[in-house]
């Protein structure tokens, strides 16, 4: 059993990510892959880009119940599916394999800005 949390995982354009479980870390890794493929499921409806290249999700954290936290933001806090799409983001989640539960925080501190979109987000969005 490993008891030491695992390592968090950043990088500029990408969220935090990171495990305080005694899970495996293979296991940790086939659910943290599985999840961010779930996240990629999901579009903003007026952007075609979905949420996890957009870089609208800021964290995610894994615990030994496979409870999945979730924070993440909007391209502006008066988006029109502000109130959906966490919801959205709970239904895909929930699809993963092992996954016991999902809850998304909304946050918008810091702020979300085009710095945190992937190249893949800036050339579907003709943004270079």
């Amino acid at each position: 059993m490993n008891d030491v949390p695992q390592p968090l995982e950043e990088t500029p354009n990408k969220p935090e990510i990171g495990a305080t479980t005694a899970l495996p870390p293979e296991e940790i890794d086939r659910l943290t892959d599985d999840i961010i493929a779930a996240l990629k499921t999901v579009y903003d409806p007026e952007i075609p880009s979905d949420i996890y290249e957009l870089g609208l999700i800021y964290r995610i954290a894994i615990d030994d119940s496979r409870k999945v936290d979730i924070d993440m933001t909007l391209t502006a806090p008066g988006c029109p599916v502000a109130g959906e799409m966490p919801g959205w983001v709970e239904t895909a989640v929930s699809t993963v394999a092992g996954v016991q539960a999902v809850e998304v925080k909304m946050v918008f501190d810091p702020p979300w800005d085009q710095s945190r979109m992937s190249d893949e987000a800036k050339v579907a969005l003709d943004m270079w």
